[in-house]
């Protein structure tokens, strides 16, 4: 086998693992978002935690320290710490939530998360 074709083969090769690995990264933010999104809107309606729900975030957190930089592990900490303390505020009837949504104020725990997250994505592809 030439060089050329050697290059070639290892080229594909780290392109298939950097694609892998976007991916990975790709579908654990979603799996993320999803999750902490039905938790936060748990918490905002009872207190009573779910833990199985929380201990799922912690994990999905802990294979983000594994794939993603250190901002958006904190960002994904956070929500989780805010979550939390959700469930030990007083819950909010459907009126509030409505005034809540409406004024845009405390109903979006994910929006740091997820720029984090964004801008993760867009650096890895421009490598």
């Amino acid at each position: 086998m030439n060089w050329h074709r050697r290059l070639s083969v290892r080229n594909q090769a780290q392109s298939g693992r950097l694609a892998h690995e976007l991916s990975q990264r790709d579908e654990l933010y979603k799996d993320f978002i999803v999750a902490a999104s039905k938790t936060y809107g748990d918490a905002m309606l009872t207190s009573e935690p779910q833990m199985q729900d929380l201990v799922a975030l912690y994990s999905m957190i802990s294979r983000m320290r594994v794939l993603s930089s250190e901002r958006t592990v904190a960002c994904a900490q956070k929500v989780v710490e805010e979550t939390v303390d959700t469930y030990f505020a007083p819950n909010k009837t459907i009126g509030e939530l409505c005034e809540l949504v409406q004024s845009g104020a405390g109903i979006d725990p994910l929006k740091e998360f997820t720029e984090a997250a964004r801008e993760e994505l867009r650096a890895f592809i421009s490598q």
